[in-house]
């Protein structure tokens, strides 16, 4: 089910099998999600010690997960006698109040978010989040909730008909946002092709529209629309066609054409300040021939201001930024186990190309691929650097030289994400919690490991940490938010919505 991805690894575990590129022509021959194994990138040496800020391990907090769940038995087959199992509890949240009382000096603040809906008993993709004014916003299954930075508090939780299957990574300047919807709550069959406006400061809904393929030729279901906003428009791309459409009434404004001529379709967008659609462009079944295109537009009229391409037996992956635009390259036969970071110049040309694999970095922090060209987790541009996360370690390339200017590298499994940088050269790194020990926000400069300068040490009563996984974390002002990128459905392992840190009162 499109909206029903597998789970998100867990930091410190072994990434889990990823699927083929979506750009994988044969594939499309056949069908457009058939899963297949990848093996997840592992880097060779490094280039850093330990970083010297080991500290005793503190106490779980409330949060701990819960120890495995026994299978049920088999309909018909009656469970044996003996001792009753213990089933396990949901993860238990703690509240404000709590979290203040626990909270020793020198942590920050915290508050963690929870939610009582009723889930199906499976994997459900979680979209976001979106910073409106002073709340943070997430849509997950059926609902888009507000809830406010400062405290936590949830402010509304409006309900939609049926499960989001996608939404874009970025709203419009005055935060709204267009969902799009499955055509029923079955786990098989829906398709995704219902398209809802949502005003995320008020919550309320818009327009709602089914809308029509950018090429309406071929006579089969839409599977999965992926979506991008730039503006006032929204570009949506279907896998054999995209088309953009006014946020405001969702009125069509232009298609986006194929090329070369006829090879190149349009199946991916991203957006932000800029709009950007990537094309598949295959020769027959051979991966080898085949590459990707990528298109900047202009999101008023649908001019193109520069065309890229990639080698051939390379595809376009993961858009980390759209200014400067940077993005990941995979191989069309070995996927993210040969993945660089590609920068193209203002008239497409390549700018720079850069191999993060000798240092052990993985593919947007190893959230997988086959989701879209946004985002990419783990990977921040800025200041004229790339800055990259992966398990144990964290780095900046200069993107004028492609040299890594600093790095550093832990011991613990913990995934560290680049989630901004400073004026001064410093690359802000979200370090992830393990289930003893609460997680913490550092700065990474250029004075070599253990001197990194710690910006915010996260409460250890905030034990629920562990389960948000870190699968999406950002940072406003001083504060971070970290998100699940998908939430269990199963009561016995219900997981935290969010969680979020900020400096404390001295």
């Amino acid at each position: 089910m499109p909206y029903a991805p597998p789970p998100r690894t867990p930091p410190g575990r072994a990434p889990e099998p990823g699927r083929r590129s979506r750009r994988d022509p044969a594939l499309l021959a056949l069908a457009a999600g058939l899963a297949l194994l990848v093996v997840a990138v592992a880097g060779a040496g490094w280039y850093g010690h330990g970083t010297g800020h080991a500290r005793p391990p503190a106490a779980r907090g409330t949060g701990a997960p819960p120890p495995g769940t026994a299978a049920p038995p088999a309909e018909g087959v009656t469970p044996p006698t003996g001792p009753a199992l213990r089933t396990p509890g949901p993860v238990r949240v703690p509240g404000a109040r709590e979290l203040a009382a626990a909270r020793q000096p020198g942590e920050g603040t915290s508050w963690i978010a929870s939610d009582s809906t009723d889930l199906p008993r499976r994997s459900i993709r979680a979209d976001g989040p979106w910073i409106v004014g002073d709340t943070v916003v997430r849509a997950l299954f059926r609902e888009v909730t507000a809830y406010r930075l400062a405290d936590g508090a949830e402010l509304r939780s409006p309900t939609l008909p049926t499960p989001v299957c996608e939404a874009p990574e970025h709203t419009t300047p005055d935060g709204r946002i267009v969902v799009v919807l499955a055509t029923g709550t079955a786990r098989r069959g829906a398709r995704c092709d219902r398209f809802r406006m949502i005003g995320l400061r008020t919550g309320k809904a818009g327009w709602t529209k089914e809308l029509l393929r950018a090429d309406p030729t071929p006579d089969t279901p839409v599977l999965l629309a992926h979506t991008a906003i730039s503006g006032d428009t929204l570009a949506v791309a279907e896998g054999t066609g995209a088309a953009a459409y006014r946020v405001g009434d969702g009125v069509r404004l232009f298609g986006v054409p194929a090329e070369e001529p006829g090879r190149c379709r349009p199946d991916q967008v991203a957006g932000g300040s800029r709009l950007l659609v990537g094309s598949l462009c295959a020769t027959g079944a051979d991966r080898r021939r085949s590459h990707s295109g990528l298109r900047e537009l202009d999101p008023r009229t649908g001019a193109v201001r520069w065309r890229h391409r990639t080698p051939a037996g390379r595809s376009v992956e993961r858009v980390a930024s759209v200014d400067p635009v940077v993005y990941t390259s995979v191989d069309n036969d070995r996927l993210t186990d040969d993945w660089r970071i590609v920068a193209p110049g203002p008239r497409g040309e390549v700018r720079r190309t850069i191999d993060p694999r000798p240092q052990g970095f993985e593919h947007c922090v190893h959230s997988g691929i086959d989701a879209g060209l946004q985002p990419c987790p783990g990977i921040v541009v800025g200041h004229g650097l790339v800055h990259v996360g992966g398990t144990d370690r964290a780095g900046a390339y200069d993107l004028a030289t492609g040299k890594l200017l600093r790095g550093i590298r832990t011991h613990d499994g913990r995934t560290l994400t680049p989630v901004g940088f400073r004026a001064a050269p410093g690359t802000i790194v979200y370090e992830s919690a393990t289930p003893s020990r609460p997680g913490r926000t550092f700065v990474l400069d250029g004075g070599g490991a253990g001197g990194e300068e710690v910006l915010l040490r996260h409460p250890a009563a905030a034990g629920a940490e562990y389960d948000t996984g870190a699968g999406r974390v950002l940072r406003v002002g001083g504060r971070v938010v970290v998100t699940p990128a998908h939430v269990s459905g199963d009561d016995a392992r219900r997981q935290p919505r969010m969680a979020s840190f900020a400096p404390g009162p001295d």
